[in-house]
């Protein structure tokens, strides 16, 4: 198959063409051997068509190129699609496997220059700048940066081809090495072309909706290929890069960097997370991290051969044994060689280990493993030469740190009315308000004061209340057994989606009181196991938000909560939301604006907050690379801590391999710690920007909201327009997560959820989520006065927050195609309609380009980033068969009256197909 790489670039992407070419050719091999010479030459001819159309538009090739697309009959017209799929799932292993190869690159020259992003780079500049390792150290002491694997799995790609794609990576990564032998390269070859066999040869769709537990499992695949030993890295990089570079500072790396989960615990919208299934999903992290640290301790134990004949142990080692080995292992557990003491207490602890959750003989916590290590740590540390460390100990004793029993925090989520519905029949039933509901905002606050000022509980038996009420109980009693069986680091956060006032907070106080998660005890004593996180979404919430923070700051009874956490209050932030409500730059700047609202409201309380991003993958929903989100937040906010959620086709491009897991995490700790520390050492960093700069960003809001009101909310037609220019109606069936694709099943485009939204207008080539009414809105300041372009463009090199809003409507713009978009605008029964709102989008787009080359005083978009720019050049001529592909065949399905299932399916493929070569989903 030929490919579209085989252009001249610079150097340093050679060996990224070679990849592709190599890959292309043998895809082209199996494509001749499953569908003959013609099934390559049809792939051919219409790749060279599209390629062709995109040079030059000709009438006479575009109508050959539509009739080619319509007149393919199955089942080759599937062949076709999923040769044109499997070569883009080609090409994003090829890349990965340039990001890995270029890092190697680096690092061979690391003695003369190190990589951008680096965590070597980072400290490199800190010591450059003079700054001190005593405020490096108060930085990593406050240093927080939490990742959310999410309940939203938006991965079009099945686990069964994320598996192959990994064989794939790994063969291409072997054929780097230049001491191969002509004998081994001719078998990884073979294996390459195996595995491309396998994958042409394998069903990429699902035929069912997964489960909750088949996204735990799918989850959990990421700590135990990659996750697991990656983080201790990252620390251990770190720790050694710091003192390199001050070498006379005794650090001390705490665990700042941590995964959590969300998969099995949010509740919101998804009728099948139950409490049993969250109970289940526990279960299931203790299960893979005690199998991984059994793994660790047998690996020690091949390790430590050392004799006490050759020599000195510590006492307490020695007493530790002698005191567990005769009553907790049988003769045949025992090791035999007494001598080996360390191998004695390695039988000792994995046999706890195996224990744990089961009977009294396991380890009763996370902690109580630790100190067998650090035991054993302490006692070796006696006879190693000074100075010399075991790597795989030290690496085992940050695990256990970072992952204890529970391996990755889950947080709770449930949307804030039925927190009301449950406490309006609670406080019926027991006499204290007729309707809670329907009482004011005061009231509710009053009466929830009171009762959460009351020691003594109000819940009454399961009996008395509805089976809705029975489960929003069950859920915190579930909280209560979760803490008791897997400790409380199992389950800290309960989110709360649509939280629109304090009383939505104090809610959720009330039910954790009434499960003894909260308590008043009765000399006054506050006790509290579960912080209180509201989520904050649309723009209304984010505009009221600092209010209702400080409303609950001033509550005697909210502020005792919070103390109880060590004065860390939680807030979550929505991006999916606020961008579908008003519009990404709108949305942009009002999360931007309230986290710095929120910032000075808990300062004034000496409150520290954490912030949680909840970024989607795609840019509608606040994605992009993981650095840039970090350093595009207000720079104050950052010392108290970070936190992101990592969602759908992100878990596999960022986590899958390890070397892509490693650099992504390292530039993201790298800038993490450079904002921090400059902005802890009061440097020009961290100076408050222009007061011009808010008044720009209020202006641009307001006119971009405007704008995209006009069209998402008060024109009449849009949604008809939405729902039959994209593939909306067909993406439900694509079978890629457990939620259903909108709240409360409903038509309403309120309740339609953020993915489907975002995923159905990328399909279509139109984002219009990631950009719609930027334009408007920065041109109209543009307008008003003869130097606001200058202060843009001033803006745009001197705050990271802007920079990182224009360089992600640059990518959106270029991520867009108007041209193929045109093409789906058929599949719109009344032509009218269409043609007006497809015009309005096309005015729109060019209007933000024009403004975003200005700005940024470019020839053309990502002028800044040509390798991204290249990239989406060069995979545009392998998109575009597939969306002529995808408007023909939902075309025919949509006119179909009696259900075509392989037709159907075959729209299906267009979906995954496109998702693979934009590299997004929802």
């Amino acid at each position: 198959m030929t490919t579209a790489l085989s252009t001249n670039e610079h150097d340093s992407s050679a060996p990224l063409r070679h990849d592709v070419n190599l890959l292309g050719h043998i895809l082209g091999e199996v494509l001749v051997h499953h569908g003959g010479q013609e099934l390559l030459d049809k792939v051919e001819k219409i790749r060279q068509m599209t390629k062709s159309l995109r040079t030059k538009h000709v009438d006479e090739t575009y109508k050959e190129l539509k009739e080619e697309i319509h007149n393919l009959k199955p089942p080759f017209r599937q062949q076709v699609i999923r040769a044109f799929s499997i070569y883009f799932h080609l090409v994003n292993i090829a890349e990965q496997n340039h990001r890995i190869r270029r890092r190697r690159e680096y690092q061979l020259q690391e003695d003369s220059i190190s990589q951008p992003g680096s965590i070597e780079n980072a400290v490199a500049a800190l010591k450059e700048k003079q700054v001190s390792g005593e405020v490096i150290q108060n930085v990593l002491d406050k240093l927080s940066l939490e990742l959310i694997i999410t309940a939203h799995p938006t991965e079009a790609t099945k686990r069964t081809v994320l598996e192959l794609h990994k064989r794939i990576a790994d063969l291409l990564k072997q054929l780097d090495n230049p001491m191969l032998t002509k004998n081994e390269k001719k078998h990884l070859n073979e294996s390459l072309t195996n595995e491309i066999t396998a994958l042409w040869q394998t069903d990429e769709l699902r035929y069912r909706k997964p489960t909750v537990m088949d996204e735990v499992k799918n989850g959990l695949y990421y700590f135990d290929q990659t996750l697991f030993d990656c983080l201790p890295e990252i620390h251990q990089e770190l720790e050694e890069r710091l003192s390199e570079f001050y070498p006379d500072y005794d650090w001390k790396v705490p665990n700042f960097l941590r995964f959590g989960s969300w998969i099995g615990g949010d509740r919101d919208g998804n009728p099948n997370v139950t409490p049993e299934i969250t109970y289940q999903t526990l279960k299931e992290h203790r299960a893979l991290v005690l199998k991984k640290y059994e793994k660790a301790l047998l690996l020690l134990m091949e390790h430590f051969s050392y004799s006490t004949n050759r020599v000195a142990v510590s006492q307490a080692l020695i007493d530790s044994v002698e005191k567990e080995e005769s009553t907790l292992l049988s003769d045949d557990q025992k090791w035999s060689a007494t001598h080996e003491i360390y191998r004695r207490k390695l039988a000792i602890m994995i046999e706890k280990l195996r224990h744990v959750g089961r009977s009294e003989k396991g380890y009763q916590s996370a902690e109580a493993l630790l100190d067998d290590l650090l035991l054993i740590n302490e006692s070796v540390k006696g006879h190693l030469p000074k100075g010399q460390v075991l790597k795989k100990l030290r690496q085992l004793i940050r695990q256990v740190q970072l992952f204890g029993f529970h391996l990755a925090t889950l947080d709770v989520r449930n949307h804030s009315g039925e927190h009301e519905a449950a406490i309006t029949e609670i406080l019926r039933t027991v006499n204290l308000a007729e309707n809670y509901a329907e009482l004011s905002e005061d009231e509710k606050v009053t009466l929830l004061n009171k009762v959460l000022k009351d020691p003594r509980p109000i819940v009454l038996l399961n009996e008395d209340y509805s089976k809705e009420t029975q489960k929003m109980l069950n859920v915190f009693r579930m909280i209560k057994r979760a803490h008791d069986e897997f400790g409380r680091r199992s389950i800290e956060v309960y989110l709360i989606s649509m939280a629109e006032s304090a009383s939505d907070v104090l809610e959720v106080l009330l039910l954790a009181k009434e499960a003894g998660i909260y308590r008043l005890h009765a000399d006054g004593r506050i006790e509290s196991h579960l912080n209180i996180a509201p989520l904050l979404e649309t723009i209304d919430d984010l505009v009221a938000g600092p209010a209702i923070m400080e409303k609950l700051f001033q509550m005697d009874v909210y502020r005792n909560q919070v103390a109880e956490h060590n004065d860390r209050q939680e807030i979550m932030l929505g991006y999916s939301d606020g961008s579908k409500d008003g519009g990404t730059l709108t949305a942009n700047w009002h999360l931007y604006k309230a986290q710095q609202e929120i910032h000075n409201v808990a300062k004034k309380y000496g409150i520290g907050l954490k912030f949680f991003h909840g970024r989607g993958g795609s840019l509608g929903r606040g994605g992009g690379p993981l650095n840039r989100s970090i350093l595009s937040q207000p720079f104050e906010t950052l010392g108290d801590g970070v936190k992101i959620t990592e969602q759908g086709e992100v878990l596999s491009s960022r986590y899958q391999l390890y070397e892509i897991a490693y650099r992504s995490l390292e530039q993201a700790t790298s800038a993490l710690l450079t904002a921090s520390a400059h902005v802890s050492n009061d440097s020009e960093f961290s100076r408050k920007h222009d007061t011009k700069w808010v008044e720009a960003m209020e202006d641009m809001s307001a006119a971009s909201l405007r704008k995209y009101q006009s069209l998402v909310f008060e024109d009449p037609d849009f949604l008809t327009y939405f729902k039959q220019a994209t593939p909306l109606l067909e993406l439900g069936a694509l079978n890629i997560g457990s939620r259903p694709m909108s709240r409360k099943g409903s038509d309403r485009f309120e309740d339609l959820r953020a993915i489907p939204w975002v995923f159905a207008w990328t399909q279509s080539r139109q984002l219009l989520p990631a950009w719609y009414a930027a334009g408007t809105g920065i041109q109209t300041f543009i307008e008003k006065d003869a130097d606001h372009l200058n202060l843009l463009k001033q803006m745009y090199k001197s705050w990271p927050f802007f920079r990182s809003t224009v360089d992600n409507l640059q990518m959106a713009l270029t991520k867009a195609d108007l041209k193929t978009a045109v093409e789906y605008i058929d599949m719109v029964e009344d032509k009218e309609v269409a043609n007006r709102i497809f015009n309005n989008i096309v005015d729109e787009y060019e209007r933000t380009k024009s403004v975003l080359l200005q700005i940024t005083e470019s020839e053309e978009l990502l002028d800044q980033t040509p390798t991204i720019q290249a990239s989406v050049r060069l995979r545009n001529p392998y998109v575009d068969p597939l969306n002529f592909l995808q408007v023909d065949l939902i075309s025919k399905s949509r006119q179909t009256e009696e259900k075509d299932d392989d037709l159907f399916n075959e729209v299906l493929l267009t979906i995954s197909g496109i998702a693979a070569g934009l590299r997004n989903t929802g």
